[in-house]
């Protein structure tokens, strides 16, 4: 089985260790990993800034992209939740394109959702002890309906302790371009999430969406909450004694 990774913005400069863990758990589950060198931005920001024509323009490239993958999976169900629902929205007027967009939209899966559905993973192989809570991103809960599959897999870890996250699906703030537009409210939903975090007691947050997981994993820093923040992906990745 190949497949096609698509690393995204935010795990390529600022969480490249998610890319890594990503590829060593598809690896060690019997995938072949290949890395489609000419890939970019999803186009999710142009899109919710009303740049619509340079969105279409960056649908179009991805799709060149990923022409030949088997399978394209991504460690971020908000940048899947673009390429699976929003391409073919963007190309609708352009039938070449918008048939092509489909295609892409049916291979894309968020990295748990295709160890689950794809992989049938029912063996993680994974260590990590530690007091942990895992917050459930908007796009991937509401956007695609992925709200089991992290979890079932974080079930299985050996030594992890799960606590429910109170209000668990609500959002953190960020939100894309919301977190600079309406940075007042923004700041004030991740206050909120910090304290529903503290309350669980937890010394790990786990999340699915590199954008949550920046924007609680920066205001518990800048509050000095001794909390670490992780992708369920680099959670995965800790085998044997690690």
């Amino acid at each position: 089985m190949r497949v096609s990774l698509f690393i995204t913005c935010l795990s390529d400069v600022f969480f490249p260790d998610v890319g890594q863990s990503v590829v060593e758990v598809l690896e060690k589950h019997g995938a072949e990993v290949d890395f489609p060198q000419d890939q970019t931005c999803c186009g999710q920001p142009a899109y919710n800034s009303g740049y619509h024509k340079e969105a279409r323009e960056t649908a179009k490239h991805m799709v060149n992209v990923f022409t030949d993958s088997e399978y394209v999976v991504s460690p971020s169900g908000s940048c899947v939740a673009m390429l699976r629902h929003y391409y073919p929205e963007l190309l609708r007027d352009e039938p070449d394109w918008v048939e092509r967009a489909r295609n892409l939209a049916e291979k894309t899966y968020e990295f748990s959702e295709f160890l689950i559905r794809i992989l049938k993973v029912e063996q993680v192989d994974a260590n990590l002890r530690a007091h942990a809570t895992y917050h459930h991103s908007c796009h991937m809960s509401r956007g695609l309906g992925i709200k089991e599959e992290p979890t079932t897999l974080l079930s299985q870890v050996k030594g992890l302790e799960m606590e429910e996250l109170p209000y668990c699906q609500d959002c953190c703030g960020f939100g894309g371009t919301f977190a600079t537009k309406m940075s007042t409210i923004s700041e004030a939903m991740v206050d909120e999430k910090v304290k529903h975090i503290e309350a669980t007691g937890a010394n790990v947050l786990i999340g699915s969406d590199m954008g949550c997981l920046m924007n609680i994993g920066g205001r518990l820093r800048r509050t000095g909450k001794d909390i670490q923040v992780m992708h369920v992906a680099e959670v995965l990745a800790r085998g044997g004694g690690k």
